[in-house]
């Protein structure tokens, strides 16, 4: 499933390729599982609308629109295997398409989802707001205080989405293993120290996964087609038995919360 680094490339792409351009008229197709707004309620606010921008919030793209009954939002969750395309109407249209959205250029903006966990939402009259702390925005003592007191794994917290939005299981191994913290450890049993350094990588690692346009590892490619590249700068995540890019210790994987966990037995503690 696509995570917070992911889903800000593609809301980049999406408010680069098309912020001022306006939708003219929206098909949806027969499967309604990807809704949740109704088909007719999507129509009515989509067509015609002006495309102020698309931003992230948490795991989910929003797009800010104006329409003539005034400003709205399309918030779009690309589940696991959802895509947001923009590509002219002259491409085939891929099988498990369930919305085209054509817009005043001549494009088209394609929602694509073979396995149908995507959503697909319009709001007008209210603002969407993911749960959670936005993990770029906390500051370090916010992050702390998150965390301190809690009876759960820390790697069973960082997923939590109440707490953080949008960190999911490979960012979250990946920023444990810079900070030397292994993902079954109690988070209330975490010092400041050890949990002001988690702070730190989950920062640095964020960062360059943005940098780097995500890590594509099955569906994922951005707003223009193209995968990732943090894939390449994993350091835990899928390396179960491979060496340590450190240490050299083989790395060990523990399931945590019903997720598949990848750690350092040597350089985590």
């Amino acid at each position: 499933m696509p995570e917070l680094p992911e889903v800000e490339t593609i809301a980049r792409g999406l408010h680069r390729r098309l912020a001022g351009d306006r939708i003219e008229s929206v098909w949806i197709g027969s499967k309604q599982e990807v809704l949740k707004s109704p088909a007719g309620e999507m129509e009515r606010v989509l067509s015609g609308a002006r495309i102020a921008g698309f931003r992230r919030v948490g795991k989910h793209i929003v797009g800010d629109l104006e329409t003539a009954a005034g400003a709205a939002q399309w918030v779009i969750h690309l589940g696991m295997t959802g895509r947001c395309v923009v590509c002219e109407p002259e491409l085939e249209r891929a099988r498990h398409t369930h919305l085209i959205a054509t817009l005043e250029t001549g494009r088209e903006l394609r929602f694509v989802d073979p396995r149908r966990f995507g959503r697909l939402q319009v709001m007008q009259g209210r603002t969407f707001a993911a749960p959670g702390e936005e993990p770029i925005a906390a500051g370090r003592e916010r992050f702390v205080d998150l965390f301190k007191g809690r009876r759960t794994p820390i790697k069973s917290a960082l997923l939590n989405q109440k707490l953080l939005a949008g960190v999911g299981n490979i960012y979250a191994d990946e920023s444990l293993f810079r900070a030397g913290v292994r993902p079954r450890r109690q988070a209330a049993r975490l010092t400041r120290a050890e949990l002001g350094r988690l702070y730190e990588a989950l920062q640095e690692v964020l960062a360059e996964a943005i940098e780097a346009g995500g890590s594509s590892i099955s569906d994922y490619v951005d707003a223009d087609g193209e995968s990732g590249l943090f894939q390449l700068q994993h350091r835990v995540y899928r390396r179960t038995g491979e060496p340590c890019l450190v240490c050299g210790t083989g790395i060990q994987r523990v399931v945590v919360a019903g997720r598949s966990s990848h750690y350092c037995p040597k350089c985590q503690r």
